[in-house]
């Protein structure tokens, strides 16, 4: 499939076969895996930059400014009695990427979504200020619907 651009066509992404194996990761209740990173190769190929275990900061710490790429964080929210894994889908483009990569990363985004199926919220993040663990995990919680915890 292809997108028309003014000039020429967007050819949408190929994803390396390790990232449905890192999206498994983290989504495995028997993994302690907690974010993945996927990032570009080259224009319109995308491949596993990293995963790990440190939420969302531990992800940010794998952005610069100078790249575009998506991730993807596993947050547990509830009390003590009922704990539940939700999961983010992150968009990150950094604030002096190229202009191009920019404009992929919004046609690529639908193939990236068909290996990062299942999540609560999207962000879209250009700074590590848009990337704050709690201010994500508020947003899961109130995403959510009801709260019968008392949780914020």
């Amino acid at each position: 499939l292809q997108c028309w651009n003014r000039r020429k066509y967007i050819k949408m992404a190929t994803l390396a076969p390790e990232c449905e194996d890192v999206y498994a990761d983290v989504r495995s209740d028997a993994s302690e895996t907690d974010w993945a990173w996927l990032k570009y190769t080259d224009n319109n190929n995308i491949g596993v930059g990293g995963s790990g275990t440190g939420g969302a900061a531990a992800l940010a710490a794998n952005f610069s400014d100078e790249e575009c790429g998506f991730g993807y964080i596993r947050v547990i929210t509830g009390d003590a009695e009922s704990k539940r894994a939700k999961f983010v889908f992150v968009g990150w483009t950094g604030d002096n990427a190229k202009i191009m990569r920019k404009a992929r990363m919004s046609v690529h985004k639908a193939n990236v979504k068909d290996v990062f199926r299942e999540f609560a919220i999207e962000v879209l993040a250009s700074d590590m200020e848009d990337l704050d663990a709690e201010a994500i995990k508020t947003a899961v919680i109130k995403a959510g619907g009801a709260n019968y915890m008392g949780q914020a």
